[in-house]
């Protein structure tokens, strides 16, 4: 999983890529793709 500072750029990676707040963080999450997991804070 990266950590990123701006997880605009790693949304638009791929159409599948969703934009999760969980616990105060921020996750990229992608159900066909995990390899395109990302955190912030």
């Amino acid at each position: 999983m990266k950590v990123k500072n701006s997880l605009r750029s790693l949304k638009s990676r791929h159409r599948d890529c969703r934009v999760v707040r969980r616990k105060g963080r921020v996750y990229v999450i992608n159900k066909t793709h995990p390899r395109f997991k990302a955190r912030q804070g």
